[in-house]
């Protein structure tokens, strides 16, 4: 029986889940380092209970019962689909919520997608979160403890930061949440993450495109392009009006040059707006100088959505295909988005089937 475990906590019941080595290690004490690692190891393998914590006894586990919580938020909902996707509603602790998915890639591979903000400003028509509108961004430890969630449901071998909100207006607390994620071999466990499989998709924030390239960290970047012709952007993505394409075409110059990493603009089509031979020349000049490929996504339904005062449609695979094959012809190296996630309205442009605060 360990008797470290008698005199060590101290009486706020703090989350745990989410800390680095260090400031774990620190509110554990007089705990030894030794046993704070043990702790480590286990959340970050997305531990569910103290109890399944089995290399460490059972005062320890009571004493931490009592005096700890694993995690300062909560899975309220859970939805599956056929396809293999989990979507979760994540309640934090002021009441708000947010959405993040395991998306199936075939029998194996998952890929976990998470939010950095409740609800979005961003207000982009043809996606559900801009719809509800803004409540706050996500702090840096509710970031990191989507992950472990996810990870309580199933691995995944790949991340991207494509869920609810504006990644790029919310950098620092994602900048922290990434380093844990990136670096989690620091507390000894198998389970850190490459940074090459972690993608950042941004609307089109010009100086958090900068702030990348000067600051890191050092993951893929994805741009939410969906039309090169300015005018219609603006109507479609309200952040143009501050971020042109002219000025987010030379951030991306910028980037590349300071990182050398490929950028993916993406293109969410909708049916007869922005997938005639016009959107494809306009997208080829935008992309000429820089090193990209173009993620094509036939846009996934909404009820409710609509775009100068007519209800927003899918593309059929004709127009996709036509879109898809006229870009090729530019030169441009192209990939089409499966759809996946939308049992569940969990796809690209959905998340906000559930409220985001209560």
């Amino acid at each position: 029986m360990e008797t470290e475990s008698v005199h060590c906590f101290g009486i706020k019941k703090n989350a745990l889940a989410g800390l680095s080595l260090e400031k774990l290690t620190d509110m554990l004490q007089p705990l030894p380092a030794f046993r704070a690692k043990q702790i480590f190891r286990w959340l970050a393998r997305g531990v569910r209970s103290f109890n399944d914590m089995t290399d460490i006894s059972l005062v320890v586990r009571e004493a931490l019962e009592k005096r700890f919580s694993l995690y300062s938020s909560v899975i309220s909902q859970q939805l599956s689909g056929n396809d293999g996707t989990v979507k979760i509603q994540i309640t934090l602790e002021d009441g708000c919520t947010i959405e993040s998915v395991l998306l199936a890639d075939g029998k194996e591979r998952k890929t976990a997608c998470v939010s950095t903000q409740a609800g979005c400003a961003m207000g982009c028509v043809f996606c559900k979160t801009g719809a509800i509108g803004f409540r706050r961004n996500v702090r840096a430890v509710e970031i990191i403890e989507q992950f472990l969630h996810l990870r309580s449901i199933a691995a995944f071998s790949n991340v991207v930061i494509m869920g609810m909100g504006e990644p790029l207006l919310n950098l620092p607390a994602l900048r922290e949440a990434l380093a844990f994620v990136a670096n989690g071999a620091r507390g000894g466990t198998d389970d850190a993450f490459s940074k090459r499989r972690i993608t950042v998709s941004t609307s089109g924030i010009i100086a958090g495109i900068h702030d990348l390239a000067d600051n890191g960290p050092d993951i893929r970047l994805a741009v939410s392009l969906t039309t090169a012709d300015e005018a219609q952007r603006e109507k479609l993505m309200p952040v143009t009006k501050t971020n042109p394409l002219p000025l987010l075409k030379k951030a991306l110059v910028y980037y590349q040059r300071k990182t050398s990493k490929r950028v993916t603009l993406e293109a969410a089509l909708l049916r007869n707006i922005n997938t005639s031979r016009k959107h494809v020349d306009l997208l080829a000049e935008f992309a000429r100088e820089l090193d990209v490929v173009v993620n094509v996504i036939p846009w996934n339904p909404v009820a409710g959505l609509c775009f100068e005062g007519v209800p927003l449609q899918e593309p059929d695979e004709a127009e996709v295909g036509r879109f898809i094959a006229a870009l090729r012809g530019k030169g441009l190296n192209v990939t089409a988005r499966f759809k996946k996630g939308r049992e569940v309205a969990g796809a690209c442009g959905q998340l906000g089937f559930f409220s985001p605060c209560v």
